[in-house]
């Protein structure tokens, strides 16, 4: 064991529960980092965390992985775009929307659809709030992101995405999986 269990989340997940509790029942220091999705395996890799809150998939290669919950997908639009009046719509009602970072997985962008530069989500809601494109991003992350400006309206037909817990195969000892019981819900008395 060591002194610090070193425990990366990607955006729009909520690790703050866990700690908590980590630091109810554990001596070990949790040092909690976030990072973007694309950097998500390299920090294992690389061994800058031991253990991942990552949105998947991720390359499970030599991983452990523990599924937590799913996100569901929404648009990210301006508030006074049509969508902005729904809860929740099928993607094809978008079919002929800019999406900024791109079409959703499956769908057949229009054949004007504009290249938009790569930007982070936070620049792209920031595109949807002046009604030039829309945005698919999971629900956390939009969550995340709100402003005053936009709406995000639920995707029915679209996949959700998962949240789960990662880590190299070789980095299975106490603290790592005393991380996984507080993950999974286990009481302090409770054993694997």
């Amino acid at each position: 064991m060591s002194d610090v269990l070193r425990v990366a989340f990607v955006t729009g997940s909520a690790p703050d529960k866990w700690a908590a509790r980590w630091r109810e029942r554990s001596r070990t220091r949790l040092a909690l980092t976030m990072v973007e999705e694309s950097e998500q395996r390299r920090v294992l890799d690389d061994d800058t965390a031991d253990m991942v809150i990552a949105r998947l998939p991720i390359d499970e290669t030599d991983l452990h992985v523990v599924r937590l919950y799913e996100e569901l997908p929404v648009a990210v639009v301006s508030r006074e775009h049509p969508a902005a009046a729904y809860d929740e719509l099928p993607v094809a009602d978008l079919l002929d929307e800019q999406f900024v970072l791109g079409p959703p997985a499956g769908m057949t962008p229009v054949s004007d659809q504009l290249d938009f530069p790569p930007m982070s989500q936070r620049d792209a809601v920031e595109v949807a709030a002046s009604g030039s494109g829309v945005v698919v991003l999971p629900m956390s992350v939009a969550r995340l992101l709100q402003r005053k400006d936009v709406a995000h309206v639920v995707l029915t037909d679209l996949p959700s995405t998962q949240i789960a817990l990662v880590w190299k195969r070789d980095r299975d000892d106490d603290d790592t999986q005393a991380f996984v019981g507080v993950v999974k819900g286990r009481t302090s008395r409770s054993s694997r």
